[in-house]
């Protein structure tokens, strides 16, 4: 059965910071937009407080989370245990991207071990707090992060705003992304 909780507490933070993965999703406020589902990783996640967490947004082919924080802020973040004792655990709130631009992006990101081509800090208060039995995710061993993403941000430099501007300043259905 599963339990709300009133805020991230020590056991949840614990479960939070094992996870290797994680899923984010978010959707426009139009009914014939597109659901976006992404999966995360690469140590990209921080609790900052009971009820506010954060992500690095890295450079990607897409722009969607971000354009939907734009239009409504809606966004769920889902931790699943694919190794050991099955547990979902899901943080439903209000998301913003926060750029270099913004007064906060500097202390923000500092929080994270460095990363190529990060785009934004995703922040997100969270307003519901859940976690579910997960007796359907199956059993995975971790092997170990995928290097190309950043191996491909590194090499890309300072011209990855140029890839930015190419791709990321709208999303598939027209909403707006990133202002490079």
């Amino acid at each position: 059965m599963g339990k709300v909780y009133e805020e991230i507490d020590e056991r949840l933070t614990a479960f939070i910071g094992k996870q290797q993965m994680y899923f984010v999703a978010t959707a426009p406020l139009a009914a014939e937009g597109h659901v976006n589902l992404s999966p995360k990783g690469l140590d990209s996640f921080a609790i900052l407080g009971p009820h506010t967490v954060a992500y690095l947004d890295l450079t990607g082919s897409g722009i969607e989370t971000v354009a939907h924080l734009r239009e409504n802020g809606r966004i769920v973040i889902l931790f699943c245990a694919f190794e050991g004792p099955p547990l979902l655990v899901r943080l439903h709130g209000r998301g913003e991207a926060i750029t270099p631009e913004h007064p906060d992006f500097v202390d923000l990101v500092a929080r994270f071990p460095e990363h190529h081509g990060v785009r934004s800090v995703v922040r997100v208060e969270v307003a519901r707090i859940s976690d579910s039995c997960g007796f359907g995710v199956p059993l995975y061993d971790y092997r170990g992060q995928r290097d190309q993403l950043e191996a491909w941000a590194k090499v890309k430099g300072e011209v990855v705003v140029d890839y930015q501007r190419d791709n990321n300043t709208q999303s598939i259905d027209g909403l707006p992304g990133l202002d490079v």
